[in-house]
């Protein structure tokens, strides 16, 4: 790989879950009174028929939540199959699934009326789990340095972004290479640990560190010395934004083997826990609609 180094282009998840994720908020609010109140009042409250789980508001959160879980199973389906490319990349597939994934657990709050009894309390700490293990997964994700199309970098093609950015970097800073690389070194941890626990909690402390290097890089270009003059403030923010993406690639070089080695052991825990969800989501379906239980019909 040649040429500058590539971004990975910026997240969809904020802007498809903070709108519906305020607007699920708003309805919750205005339920609020219905929801503190104990089973049997809630029976004969007036809010009873619109935000009870076989209510108007609860029964189509559920079946928006139940939507949502059914779409998340299409990720594995196309990335399992290039032929499918047509309906968009890898990546952006994730972010959606990423998304629906958090907005599950909170829609099947509402539908619940937030009460976890029974097998619907089992149902929804499935969910949850799938959606916490999701989130692990995705912080696993970022860290394996990856191409604008999913595919994952060699070490070679990290280093040689590494390269093109510290330049980058010494340009427009005025900064000589070999300064820089000294003022960026993070004391990093050793990621020898098969434990994927200890992993995770290095990789935390990790960012962390290069959170204060990162700042500490950032007071120095502000206040400027004799050898560099303060940057402007166009200069400065692109000279932090090259930082930044130097530390994460440095960090993605410490941590490669034993990032990919929880993250595969990351897809065999997260599977399981999605199948159990998915069987307790649909046990629960067909007892409501057995039963009747809805306001559509």
């Amino acid at each position: 790989m040649t040429g500058k180094a590539q971004t990975r282009p910026k997240s969809w998840v904020p802007r498809l879950v903070l709108p519906p994720l305020m607007l699920i908020a708003l309805i919750n609010i205005y339920g609020l009174r219905y929801y503190v109140l104990p089973l049997h009042d809630r029976v004969r409250h007036p809010l009873n028929d619109v935000f009870s789980p076989s209510g108007t508001v609860g029964q189509s959160t559920g079946i928006l939540a139940f939507a949502l879980f059914l779409f998340l199973w299409l990720y594995p389906i196309r990335k399992q199959f290039s032929f499918l490319a047509f309906t968009g990349s890898v990546p952006r597939w994730l972010e959606v699934h990423i998304a629906a994934g958090l907005l599950i657990p909170v829609l099947g709050a509402t539908h619940a009326g937030w009460r976890f009894t029974g097998v619907i309390g089992l149902g929804y700490l499935a969910m949850l789990l799938v959606a916490f293990s999701g989130v692990i997964g995705r912080y696993l994700y970022v860290r394996i340095p990856r191409a604008r199309n999913g595919a994952e970098l060699s070490v070679a093609d990290i280093r040689m972004q590494g390269d093109d950015l510290i330049a980058d970097l010494s340009l427009a800073t005025n900064i000589d290479i070999a300064r820089l690389r000294d003022m960026l070194t993070v004391d990093a941890g050793v990621f020898a640990s098969r434990n994927p626990l200890t992993t995770i909690r290095l990789l935390i402390v990790d960012d962390f560190r290069r959170g204060r290097v990162l700042r500490s890089l950032q007071k120095q270009l502000r206040e400027g010395n004799a050898a560099n003059q303060p940057l402007d403030k166009k200069d400065f923010r692109r000279a932090m934004k090259l930082a930044r993406r130097e530390l994460k690639l440095s960090h993605q070089i410490r941590a490669l083997d034993a990032t990919r080695r929880v993250f595969r052991l990351w897809h065999v825990a997260h599977r399981p826990f999605a199948v159990t969800a998915l069987l307790a989501v649909v046990l629960h379906v067909a007892v409501v609609v057995v039963m009747g239980a809805t306001w559509f019909w």
